[in-house]
C-alpha cells in the first residue's frame, strides 16, 4: 500500500526495506556488513534501524527521539566510502521511497536525502 502521509511507522518499514536492498548491493553492501553484519535481526541492526528511524522522524515530523550525529559515523568510513557509494545509496534508498509513499512525498524525501549526502561528500574530501 502507497502511504499518503508520513508517520514514524512508516518510517520504520521505510528503513527496514531500504536496509534489506542495501545488504544485498554489490557496492555498498560490504560497507555496511563490514560494520553491522549480514543479519538485519541482529541486535547491532536493531539499533541502526531504530537509530535511522528516529533520524527521519526527526527530518519528517519534527520527532525529538533522534540525539545522534549522523555526520560522525561516515568520518570513520572514510576509505571505504566514495562518490559512486553516496549515489548507490540515493538510488537505493529512492527506488525504496518510491515503494512507500506517494510521489510528492517520495520527493521531499529525496530532497532532504540529496542535501544530505552532497553535504557527507564535501565534508568527506571525495572526490
Amino acid at each position: 500500500m502507497i502511504e499518503n502521509e508520513v508517520t514514524k511507522e512508516n518510517i520504520n518499514k521505510l528503513v527496514l526495506k531500504f536496509y534489506a536492498k542495501v545488504i544485498k548491493d554489490d557496492l555498498i553492501g560490504p560497507i555496511f556488513i563490514d560494520v553491522l553484519g549480514k543479519d538485519l535481526k541482529s541486535d547491532i541492526w536493531k539499533t541502526h534501524i531504530k537509530l535511522l528511524t528516529d533520524f527521519w522522524a526527526s527530518i519528517a515530523l519534527g520527532d525529538s527521539t533522534y540525539a545522534g550525529n549522523p555526520f560522525a559515523p561516515h568520518i570513520k568510513l572514510q576509505d571505504s566510502l566514495s562518490i559512486k557509494a553516496f549515489e548507490q545509496w540515493l538510488k537505493l534508498f529512492f527506488q525504496t521511497l518510491n515503494s512507500i509513499y506517494e510521489p510528492q512525498i517520495a520527493q521531499q524525501f529525496l530532497a532532504r536525502s540529496k542535501n544530505i549526502a552532497g553535504n557527507f561528500i564535501r565534508n568527506l574530501n571525495l572526490s
